[in-house]
């Protein structure tokens, strides 16, 4: 059994072993998180390349090599080397994750929904990485992005809801997390929520 975590990224510096379509992925979601990355791979993608190219990401263009992995916080092997993902496996010590082998693994990635601030992450602990996908797809169309954009207006009132005094900080924020706005958000009406929200910050200024 897994234990479930969000790790912050931000400034962090990983790296990744590989250079094909599956390790643009990896280093895409990592850019995403706000990482530092860096990839060791001898031959790499043209997605990657324009990356480099851009400064998003540096380039090691060679083969792993013992001793690449001294200051990284997380590494994510996505070669075509059993043999250099046994090695890494061996010899690092920090957060790793091997690309379909999750026996080398000592944390795995789930299969995510992004809605703005909304992350919800899907495992099935390795059984069916397939499953997992399935149910990723049914859920998304549960969350749509009017919950990105609702969550997004939350955050951006968050130090308004915190400076109210307690009482009416319990009653705005449980009637505006609701199992109603639930299911309005899932109606799309994300308008009329946002306005009621805002219209209700505005009296609780007052």
């Amino acid at each position: 059994m897994y234990y479930p975590v969000f790790i912050n990224l931000k400034g962090k510096e990983c790296v990744v072993i590989g250079g094909g379509k599956v390790a643009q992925r990896k280093i895409n979601s990592l850019l995403k998180a706000g990482a530092s990355v860096t990839v060791i791979s001898p031959e790499v993608t043209e997605g990657i390349e324009k990356l480099v190219r851009s400064g998003k990401i540096k380039l090691i263009k060679r083969p792993y090599k013992k001793g690449d992995l001294k200051k990284a916080f997380l590494v994510i092997a996505a070669s075509s080397s059993k043999e250099v993902h046994e090695s890494i496996a061996r010899n690092f010590r920090g957060l790793l994750n091997v690309v379909d082998e999750p026996e080398l693994c000592n944390f795995i990635v789930p299969s995510v929904i992004r809605r703005g601030p909304l992350i919800i992450a899907i495992s099935t602990s390795g059984a069916s990485p397939a499953m997992a996908k399935a149910i990723r797809k049914e859920m998304e169309k549960l969350y749509t992005k009017e919950f990105g954009r609702y969550l997004q207006l939350l955050k951006k009132n968050r130090k308004k809801l915190l400076d109210l005094p307690l009482a009416k900080r319990k009653r705005i924020i449980s009637r505006f997390s609701s199992r109603h706005i639930l299911k309005a958000l899932r109606e799309k009406r994300a308008e009329s929520i946002i306005k009621d929200l805002l219209d209700e910050l505005s009296l609780m200024g007052r």
